[in-house]
């Protein structure tokens, strides 16, 4: 009872978290140049690996219904306010990170060292958003790409996977890099 009540605190927190993370600016995507890095999976990516893959996805969840709510509301772009209207894209990415993360987590942390599973559990994290959201945009978008991006179909795969190059792998440095010194000391405290 009271390991489920320490999760429904820590879960709130999360939620919280996730909540300023993507309603304030530059907290959840930090401007590097032209680009910008979104750090918000790791939120959703020490939930998982603390609390499982439950938990996990209620805050990937939650995370991809705010970016589809602000699609709306408050769209961050105007390529936003076309591509996150689509559930799928804006929710599906968000919730598999929390879901895939927290059972590899639980599956492979008695075998692999801690540090390493962890950041390597960040690498894939990131990844898991990377590729799912931009597959997903070209899958649904992939013949509107003139209006969304400029560009003609033919050169929307190209596009994508120069998104991916570019923002999705320093992305994935960033959570390998910091998902390990964030979970280390919580969880000795969650424990």
């Amino acid at each position: 009872m009271k390991k489920r009540n320490n999760y429904n605190v820590m879960l709130a927190m999360f939620i919280a978290l996730i909540i300023v993370q993507t309603t304030v600016p530059i907290i959840g995507n930090i401007p590097f140049g032209p680009l910008s890095i979104t750090i918000i999976p790791i939120t959703v990516i020490v939930s998982a690996i603390l609390m499982g893959p439950k938990f996990g996805g209620i805050v990937g969840f939650t995370w991809g219904f705010i970016t589809f709510i602000r699609a709306y509301w408050w769209p961050t772009s105007p390529l936003a306010a076309i591509v996150l209207v689509n559930p799928v894209i804006s929710i599906i990415p968000r919730t598999l990170i929390g879901i895939v993360i927290g059972f590899l987590y639980l599956k492979l942390k008695k075998k692999y060292n801690s540090k390493i599973l962890l950041s390597a559990m960040g690498i894939l994290g990131s990844l898991i958003n990377t590729v799912i959201f931009l597959s997903l945009i070209y899958v649904f978008y992939s013949n509107q790409s003139f209006q969304l991006y400029h560009i003609d179909s033919s050169s929307m795969l190209p596009f994508l996977l120069g998104v991916a190059g570019t923002n999705g792998v320093i992305e994935m440095i960033v959570s390998g890099l910091v998902v390990p010194f964030v979970v280390k000391p919580l969880q000795k405290i969650v424990k």
